[in-house]
């Protein structure tokens, strides 16, 4: 028996995915090769559950993954210690203040078992392009002056979808998480996409939820209207103690 490829895409950036069941199981969630960064077509891989994922000289890998790592917003957990440490903490969390920093702290930070960074020049410019347009956004964790943790993902609807996080300071992604999940809760925003299961989403309290559930979710929650434009002034500015 021949082994299964995943399917090309085409130069339509409005053309529809391959339903995601026809994913590779090995790699797990690989569904379709090729075609572009634009925002429509991203706009619609995230709204299909599919979301880009590939490293310098690669073409651009289009991914579904089964089971599918989720965090309920109001189900995100840090340490008794970590909450405890941020009753005196300085920081600051905003939205939309600094996204091109972030993405580019995303990239540069290290990951236990990569060599290199899947955020490639052109992924940056693309959800660099996305930001601009209103859907992807930033949440940003500061100590005065200084950018000390942070994370980046993509609205849809009433949907977010997290791409990276990064950490400038020993807790600082983990208080952006918490921050984001806090205001999607407020929003009335059940569900924030992790992406793809390890130990360190687990521990925060990220759970599995298998393709068909997931897909089910999303095409509900994505149809319905969202937080159009920059987050800024909805966000506001939050004290990290207040997650103490």
């Amino acid at each position: 028996m021949s082994r299964p490829f995943p399917a090309l895409l085409g130069a339509d950036p409005g053309a529809p995915f391959p339903p995601p069941a026809q994913a590779l199981r090995d790699p797990d969630g690989l569904l379709a090769i090729g075609g572009d960064l634009s925002p429509q077509r991203l706009l619609n891989a995230y709204a299909a559950g599919i979301f880009p994922w590939f490293s310098d000289g690669q073409p651009i890998l289009w991914w579904s993954p089964d089971p599918r790592m989720v965090f309920r917003t109001d189900a995100l957990r840090l340490s008794s210690r970590l909450r405890r440490d941020l009753r005196h903490s300085p920081w600051q969390v905003r939205a939309d203040t600094a996204f091109d920093a972030v993405v580019a702290a995303c990239a540069s930070s290290p990951r236990p078992g990569q060599d290199g960074t899947w955020i490639t020049a052109d992924m940056r410019r693309a959800y660099g392009d996305l930001h601009r347009l209103g859907h992807a956004h930033s949440i940003e964790v500061f100590d005065g002056p200084v950018l000390v943790g942070g994370l980046y993902g993509v609205a849809v609807g009433r949907m977010f979808f997290g791409e990276s996080m990064f950490s400038g300071r020993s807790g600082g992604s983990k208080v952006a998480l918490a921050m984001l999940a806090a205001f999607l809760r407020e929003q009335g925003w059940p569900l924030l996409d992790a992406q793809v299961e390890n130990p360190h989403l687990l521990s925060l309290g990220a759970e599995r939820m298998a393709r068909p559930a997931f897909l089910a979710a999303i095409a509900s929650l994505t149809a319905q209207p969202g937080l159009a434009g920059p987050w800024q002034t909805v966000f506001g500015q939050r004290p990290a103690s207040a997650l103490g």
